[in-house]
């Protein structure tokens, strides 16, 4: 068993899927090769390669893979984010939700509450008629909610960083 945070498991799953990434690219190479050498000098060009053996490398990576991502997949179903009443996993679907609505309310704020329409302008009954767009809310108000979801989103990222460097997890061998 090996206990550490959900951060060092990442960085542990990581590794072992690139350790995997490395295998597999080396199989490739080594499973199959050409040649165009005198018949009896073959074996001299045949790469180093073990079915067998790279086959079981593989399904033991694989298998490491699944133990150190079932770790983690509990620990973020179990693991509330301090500051929040979410669990992690919660909070994973929550924060790209929460940073697409700080998007739009900053771009909301930076809007003018009466704005000239680049290029549309219009002649009307003889009349020169220039199109403005006008804000259809309160940007006062929108510049609140702005700040507020701000607030909110640095606080959940900072939970989640915290929880993630400080609560451990346990990998079982």
């Amino acid at each position: 068993m090996t206990t550490c945070t959900s951060a060092e498991a990442a960085k542990i799953l990581r590794r072992l899927q690139g350790e995997k990434s490395a295998l597999e690219e080396r199989e490739n190479i080594q499973k199959s090769y050409v040649s165009s050498l005198d018949p009896q000098d073959m074996e001299m060009a045949r790469p180093d390669y073990d079915y067998a053996a790279t086959q079981r490398k593989l399904r033991d990576l694989e298998a490491k893979i699944r133990k150190v991502k079932h770790a983690i997949s509990v620990f973020n179903l179990n693991t509330t984010v301090p500051g929040t009443d979410m669990t992690i996993d919660q909070v994973l679907v929550y924060l790209p939700q929460l940073s697409a609505r700080v998007e739009k309310l900053g771009n909301m704020s930076r809007r003018l509450a009466r704005e000239r329409v680049d290029g549309l302008e219009r002649s009307f009954s003889g009349q020169h008629l220039v199109e403005y767009r006008f804000a259809n809310y309160d940007p006062e108000q929108v510049m609140a909610d702005w700040k507020s979801a701000e607030e909110e989103l640095s606080m959940v990222q900072t939970g989640l960083d915290r929880v993630n460097s400080t609560a451990t997890l346990t990998i079982p061998d």
